[in-house]
């Protein structure tokens, strides 16, 4: 028996008819899923929390509509983009937050220890200071340099072993320490005292001294800067000024 014209089914079997058939969809038709470009969209936003989390979702999504379109709907790759890219917004953002709030702790925390540790340096000037115009006899050192030891040979005057290399170079732990010798009438050269000639000086000592300390990058390795001298005082400025003797003494 010949099926009609017009049937839509064969007569023999159920079939669908050739002619009534769905044809197959044809390869590059399909619409890409609107799903997966926003997916796509939101990835490209990841650092942006909001983002990332529905670039997840709209990637999962678009990949079960397309999953379950039979080919009608494209975009696989895309919606997988924006999947990676949301995953991945997820794994750094908090990275980011982190480093955003510990950061700037950490440089605090790192200019407040260099501060102190600028005070504490300004304590030990002061003490090898006495100890040198107690030993030689000749006033306070000249210079930093003064402070410090020859590579051979017993201390003297002018390398007294007083001062760790750090110091006596005038850099410490984020500071640059400024040492000015002071000469008694204005005179602005030192003067050997018999005592200290007779010590085996050769080179004359001061009668008082300034030093300051100052951040080699301020509001990076510190904010405020110190000054002492002879009286053994130390002063702080306050943040972006410089310290000097009439400054306020340190608390």
């Amino acid at each position: 028996m010949a099926n009609p014209d017009s049937g839509q089914f064969c007569s023999k079997c159920g079939q669908p008819h050739a002619a009534f058939a769905t044809p197959p969809p044809v390869a590059g038709e399909a619409p890409t899923s609107g799903k997966a470009i926003a997916s796509l969209v939101c990835g490209i936003f990841t650092f942006f929390l909001p983002a990332a989390i529905a670039a997840i979702i709209l990637g999962h999504i678009s990949l079960s509509d397309i999953r379950n379109s039979a080919g009608r709907i494209g975009g696989k790759g895309i919606a997988i983009a924006g999947l990676v890219l949301g995953y991945l917004g997820l794994t750094i953002l908090p990275i980011m937050i982190v480093a955003a709030i510990a950061i700037p702790n950490l440089l605090r925390a790192r200019m407040a220890a260099n501060e102190a540790s600028a005070v504490g340096s300004l304590r030990t000037i002061n003490t090898a200071a006495m100890v040198y115009a107690t030993t030689f006899e000749n006033g306070f050192p000249s210079s930093l340099q003064a402070f410090g030891r020859a590579t051979t040979g017993d201390a003297t005057c002018n390398q007294a072993g007083l001062l760790g290399a750090p110091l006596t170079y005038g850099r410490k732990t984020g500071y640059i320490f400024t040492y000015s010798p002071q000469y008694p009438a204005g005179a602005t050269a030192p003067v050997i005292s018999p005592k200290a000639a007779a010590k085996g000086c050769t080179a004359g000592g001061a009668s008082g001294y300034t030093v300051t300390a100052e951040p080699l990058q301020r509001n990076t390795t510190g904010k405020r800067s110190f000054f002492t001298d002879q009286t053994g005082v130390i002063r702080v400025a306050g943040i972006g000024e410089t310290a000097a003797a009439d400054s306020p003494p340190i608390q």
